[in-house]
């Protein structure tokens, strides 16, 4: 039976953030869940670097979610992906978010998040305080206000948690979750 990895978006995931992970998922034979607030087409941004201060934005593909987070049984998952871009700003307000992202920490199954799917963690603060992390780096703020400590670091695992500070990083990202998994 193929292990399962469930996947937490909205509207504004990144890109490269969402498909790169879905797809490496799917290539080692996994079955993978997409959540999002409602099952629909969710409009993703291209997250770039080139030449600002911070990164600039554009509109990405759509991808389909295939289940609303209030029918996320995750105990039926074997590891979980948050992925960045400005979702998690607005999917961490979602009252069934708090309650998966929990499951995952309490049953100490694999958990991935990417630049600033660090947010939705930080509505977990019981689960990440003392926990070492990376993220973006415009998230250090809510990172350390929940508890956990930033690491200055592309890559970083420390537990069932693996992070990346931004897309770059997805590779190592994902040797380092599957691996887990």
């Amino acid at each position: 039976m193929a292990k399962k990895v469930l996947i937490l978006i909205g509207d504004a995931v990144e890109s490269l953030e969402i498909y790169y992970p879905y797809y490496r998922c799917l290539e080692e034979g996994l079955e993978v869940t997409i959540a999002a607030s409602e099952v629909r087409k969710v409009h993703t941004v291209v997250h770039d670097f080139v030449g600002w201060e911070t990164y600039t934005e554009k509109p990405g593909y759509l991808i389909d979610a295939h289940i609303a987070f209030s029918e996320v049984n995750p105990e039926e998952y074997d590891g979980l992906i948050i992925p960045g871009g400005r979702s998690p700003e607005h999917i961490r307000m979602n009252e069934h978010i708090p309650k998966i992202v929990s499951h995952f920490f309490e049953a100490n199954k694999p958990v991935a998040s990417v630049c600033h799917g660090s947010l939705v963690l930080t509505m977990v603060p019981e689960h990440i305080k003392g926990r070492e992390m990376t993220a973006y780096i415009a998230c250090k703020p809510e990172v350390e206000a929940a508890g956990a400590t930033y690491v200055h670091e592309m890559l970083h695992e420390h537990k069932n948690l693996v992070s990346g500070h931004a897309w770059p990083d997805l590779p190592g990202l994902m040797k380092m979750f599957l691996k887990k998994l």
